[in-house]
């Protein structure tokens, strides 16, 4: 009897401890399947962003193909990066919705594949893109359509979808084609958030708009108005850019080698202005985060866009700042990189891939080569390393491997390696 009741205990010890372990499965299981939103993704390292499109030809009219957007994909999932922002929902340009669709397939083929999205919707002003004023105080009629498209989507791919941002540099006057006043963004911004609390999209969707420093009051006073006040208290977050590139013609009072560093050895005088380039960039960022403060408000800031191109035939090249080169875009990925992961700070780095056709008549524009990779997949000095820790093994770009720049010769890149001028000769200018 005493025998029985002993192997009795014994079988039900082991059922008990074989329950455990399966509710321990499921409890692990039910933890990987949780849900990412918006809030656990921006400013989390371990979700690095970047701006992507996956246009290999001078015009749009050619769409990259559902298996083009997928060869992208996996290069970029080895890189850990694991948000990509997307620029506009057009219905002539499917290219955000393919991404989706893509993200989708992967995600199907692979259940470890983890990718996320940044919406965006396209906002222009009336007569934009034609041969017609623009009209800068009256929004397009087709917006309606591109905010309506983009519901659509984030309602569609609720697990993919996690922030729609409403415009790309649409308040920034310098945008003379198309910009819009802020009013506008605050309008479909304001729209968006009613829909969530209808229930008609996803709660834990972030809203924002992308635009330039200036635009979110951290630049001159004329942006300092009450829509745009309003516009902060509105979304989720603001995502800001800065471009050192650009300023480094526009606005170049960090570029000029001073006259104290004459005498450095060239490699030096480069390093130096790259990293005023990063402090310029942080310039930017603060200016932002003070303007907000001063309303009352705090909330996350993140980076929607920055970067460095490695060609220019025209303002940042030879005859013009000799801010462009490869080593230089390797020294800012690198910096920016380091700053906004300490920081806590989401960095959607501009850009995966070249894409020839935002200057389709001039091969050499800078505009076509902010890229971390080449159109036919060489990856640039930025991304050396990552080649040589063999992460691109078995995956390619247009048919090609992915290999280095210059084949990976260090001294022959150096040699397109141009020192930013001094500050006497920028002063002279």
């Amino acid at each position: 009897m005493r025998k029985g009741v002993l192997i009795f205990f014994v079988l039900s010890l082991v059922f008990m401890t074989a329950c455990n372990e399966n509710k321990k499965d499921e409890t692990s299981s039910t933890q990987i399947k949780k849900e990412v939103t918006a809030k656990d993704i921006l400013g989390n390292p371990d979700y690095q962003a970047i701006s992507y499109g996956g246009y290999r030809k001078k015009s749009r009219d050619s769409q990259p193909t559902i298996k083009e957007l997928k060869e992208d994909l996996r290069i970029l999932s080895a890189m850990d990066i694991k948000v990509l922002r997307t620029y506009n929902v057009q219905p002539k340009l499917p290219h955000a919705s393919n991404v989706l669709k893509a993200i989708t397939e992967l995600k199907k083929e692979d259940d470890s594949f983890e990718m996320y999205v940044m919406l965006g919707a396209w906002i222009d002003c009336l007569n934009a893109w034609t041969d017609k004023v623009p009209n800068h105080d009256v929004e397009s009629p087709n917006n309606a359509g591109e905010i309506e498209r983009a519901v659509a989507l984030a309602n569609q791919y609720p697990d993919i979808v996690k922030v729609i941002a409403v415009g790309n540099e649409a308040m920034v006057k310098w945008a003379t084609s198309y910009y819009v006043q802020p009013n506008v963004i605050l309008k479909w911004v304001n729209h968006l958030q009613d829909l969530k609390k209808q229930g008609k999209l996803p709660k834990d969707l972030w809203i924002t708009s992308s635009d330039d420093f200036a635009s979110w009051g951290g630049g001159e006073e004329q942006y300092h108005v009450e829509d745009l006040n309003q516009l902060i208290k509105a979304v989720d977050y603001i995502s800001m850019h800065t471009y050192p590139y650009h300023n480094s013609h526009y606005n170049p009072e960090f570029w000029g080698v001073p006259e104290a560093h004459k005498n450095m050895p060239d490699t030096t005088k480069i390093e130096m202005a790259m990293e005023r380039a990063i402090k310029f960039a942080q310039k930017h960022y603060d200016s932002v985060t003070n303007y907000m403060k001063s309303l009352g408000v705090n909330k996350p800031i993140h980076i929607g866009e920055t970067g460095w191109a490695t060609v220019s035939n025209g303002h940042y090249g030879n005859n013009g700042s000799r801010a462009t080169d490869e080593y230089k875009q390797g020294l800012y990925h690198a910096m920016m990189r380091k700053w906004t992961n300490r920081a806590g700070i989401s960095c959607f780095y501009f850009e995966a891939f070249n894409e020839q056709w935002k200057d389709a008549k001039n091969v050499l524009g800078s505009e076509n080569h902010f890229g971390l990779f080449t159109i036919d997949g060489k990856a640039k000095y930025p991304i050396w390393d990552l080649v040589d820790k063999g992460i691109f093994d078995g995956l390619t770009r247009n048919g090609n491997p992915i290999t280095k720049t210059y084949n990976g010769e260090k001294e022959a890149l150096l040699k397109d390696v141009l020192v930013p001028p001094s500050e006497q000769e920028i002063m002279a200018r």
